[in-house]
């Protein structure tokens, strides 16, 4: 038996289970695959809703259906179609059900969906959702699956609550349509989709309303939900901060430290005469670059007023945050804090001669920092690569493009307001990136942890090359 499995018995029994069961069981669909085929099911299934007569005010075309029905089941927002104007209530109703089943997690919505209609949770289901939600033990699951959907419920009510009061008695929207405003955005932004239902509208030309109490309701929404259920498992099971893993200390500290990065990094840019900032009030200009800090990793609500004319610099500040994104195993994209944690920790930890990445007096396993290698450099590779295309087949700059697809790899939403003028090629290659973009990293993990570990019958000799 191995160290880990004597220092853990409980865990040891769970590796002999995998390998027993591994063993016997026939070779079956991968779990990386399973979860692909989930998403193209719900992006079918979201178009097929979207095509039917009543959902929009004039019939859609399939690629108008497809990349809307993908841009909510990969939680982004972007959309060649303002959704205020062209979708119907039910057509509203068909998008909001996109965003909660992909915001939730398509891991848990389909173990959850199992459970609802009777079938059995197969080991390996149980196991690639216990390694994409951070968990110790597979068994663990049924109860994280419930804890979770009931947390994202409440979250979500006591957002829609607060929206509800505040737009229905206010007059921002209509006292007989808050109630589903509310919900709706309440939704988004804890999913960090970025659909919102006042762009398009002449009275709000750039979306959102930037009011305080909006402002500040929203984006406590898009903190929490970019946080991740392990986190919130955490929280609930340990509640003692001196008792929290690693991963939730690190991964709170670093949201902290980036919201406040992109905050000032914009007030610097945007502040200065000539910004988009400068005609605001003092006060209005912290909490409009607070909420767009805050936006920007993965959320996609444009904050800021006259958002196309950005300043090129931050431009880069956003792009950096939108790549970096949320927490992992959240509503969120990008190659996640978890991945950029480790990759600057080992450039840390190099410099200072370790031989091992070291964190918080912890040092984190080798092969972590391989893991977070092949995620950035995977989605390195996918950003530069759709940028190519589109530059190839569009007539937009380097910086709208780059921009573009940046967020759609992170399923940010945020746009230059270039998106409804991609030509076909342009759209699917939009399409492509956000569905790469929200299983691209997960699916990564879980083809490396997951994969059966092979015998060595061969060793090769070592040889060194150079680099630096």
């Amino acid at each position: 038996m191995s160290n880990t499995a004597k220092a853990n018995p409980s865990r040891g029994r769970v590796i002999r289970l995998v390998t027993t069961k591994i063993a016997q069981a026939p070779r079956r669909i991968p779990v990386a695959l399973e979860l692909i085929l989930g998403l193209l099911i719900l992006i079918a299934v979201g178009t097929a809703l979207l095509l039917i007569p009543g959902t929009a005010t004039r019939p859609l075309t399939f690629m108008e259906a497809l990349f809307t029905s993908t841009s909510a089941a990969a939680v982004t927002g972007l959309s060649v179609i303002p959704i205020s104007t062209e979708l119907t209530i039910w057509g509203q109703i068909v998008l909001l059900l996109l965003v909660q089943i992909g915001g939730v997690s398509l891991i848990v919505s389909v173990l959850l969906f199992f459970r609802l209609i009777g079938r059995q949770v197969t080991l390996a289901d149980r196991l690639a959702a216990t390694y994409s939600l951070g968990l110790d033990s597979p068994r663990q699951i049924a109860t994280v699956m419930v804890r979770a959907a009931a947390l994202m419920i409440i979250i979500e009510g006591i957002g829609a609550f607060l929206l509800f009061l505040h737009w229905g008695f206010s007059g921002i929207v209509p006292i007989d349509q808050a109630g589903f405003y509310a919900i709706f955005h309440a939704v988004t932004a804890y999913c960090n989709a970025g659909f919102d239902l006042f762009y398009g509208l002449p009275q709000y030309p750039n979306g959102i309303p930037t009011d305080p109490i909006t402002l500040i309701i929203l984006g406590v929404l898009i903190i929490m939900g970019g946080l991740g259920i392990p986190i919130y498992m955490d929280l609930i099971y340990r509640r003692k901060l001196h008792k929290l893993t690693l991963h939730t200390r690190i991964t709170i500290k670093v949201s902290l430290i980036l919201i406040l990065v992109g905050w000032v990094a914009l007030l610097i840019s945007e502040y200065r005469h000539g910004g988009v900032l400068s005609g605001e009030p003092a006060l209005k200009r912290f909490l409009l670059a607070w909420f767009q800090s805050v936006s920007a990793r993965t959320a996609g609500f444009p904050g800021l007023p006259n958002f196309d004319q950005l300043r090129f610099d931050s431009l880069l500040v956003l792009m950096s945050l939108m790549f970096i994104g949320s927490a992992p195993a959240s509503t969120g994209g990008g190659i996640t804090t978890g991945t950029f944690v480790v990759l600057w920790m080992a450039v840390v930890s190099y410099a200072r001669g370790l031989k091992s990445i070291r964190i918080e007096k912890r040092s984190l396993p080798n092969n972590l920092l391989l893991r977070a290698a092949v995620v950035f450099i995977i989605s390195l590779t996918l950003v530069l690569l759709a940028t190519w295309i589109l530059l190839l087949t569009n007539d937009f700059s380097l910086s709208e493009t780059l921009f573009e697809v940046v967020s759609a790899y992170s399923t940010t939403g945020l746009s230059l307001g270039i998106t409804s003028g991609l030509n076909q090629v342009g759209r699917l290659v939009i399409i492509a990136t956000m569905f790469c973009g929200r299983l691209g990293a997960i699916t990564i993990m879980i083809a490396i942890i997951g994969r059966e570990q092979r015998q060595k019958l061969v060793e090769y000799p070592e040889e060194s090359i150079l680099v630096g």
